[in-house]
């Protein structure tokens, strides 16, 4: 009797478990109250919002220009992206700052240009880059080394709909084939309902 409760346990508890896939790969944000505020300032010191890039796509990230190996392939992927959907989406590439004391505008503007000429480069000072982190649900924190510092923050590139709001979230390991099928299968949804 023992093994038959047991073996019906397992049997509920998997009907309940995961919900059914949904059509994207990454995770779909429509929806959602936070990833609302960006006031910060471009390598130049301009102030910019997210109300800068209405009407476009987006793919946000943030991380920092030492970090040695997450950040560079998170760009580099986002530009075989924006790549992949050059002729369909034109997509913006962004990146945040989460270590605004060593990322000088001089220094993000050399450190995005190696993955493209038109990514924008965003930095806050300490209080400007905790709030925009805040509404992304983003972390990050310093991590000692033996020189100096590292940082350990989330990764994850969110794509920001041309209404200002987020609709996708892709994983540090996301393929790139899914991100383009996602961001392919979304527009085409998006001008269906448009």
């Amino acid at each position: 009797m023992r093994l038959l409760s047991a073996c019906c346990l397992v049997l509920l508890l998997a009907a309940c478990g995961a919900p059914p896939p949904g059509p994207y790969h990454g995770t779909d944000l429509s929806g959602v109250s936070y990833g609302r505020t960006l006031d910060l300032e471009d390598v130049q010191g301009r102030p910019v919002t997210l109300g800068d890039f209405r009407g476009e796509y987006v793919l946000l990230s943030f991380g920092y220009t030492h970090c040695p190996e997450v950040c560079p392939t998170s760009l580099l992927k986002a530009t075989q992206v924006r790549r992949a959907l050059a002729d369909e989406v034109p997509l913006r590439i962004v990146f945040v700052t989460v270590d605004p004391r060593r990322d000088t505008g001089a220094i993000l503007a050399d450190y995005v240009g190696a993955f493209g000429p038109d990514i924008v480069a965003l930095r806050g000072d300490d209080m400007q880059t905790r709030l925009v982190a805040q509404a992304f649900r983003v972390t990050y924190r310093e991590v000692p080394t033996s020189s100096s510092y590292a940082m350990d923050h989330t990764m994850v590139n969110y794509l920001i709909g041309p209404d200002g709001r987020l609709r996708l979230a892709f994983q540090y390991d996301q393929p790139v084939t899914e991100m383009v099928e996602d961001i392919r299968h979304l527009v085409g949804v998006s001008h269906a309902d448009g």
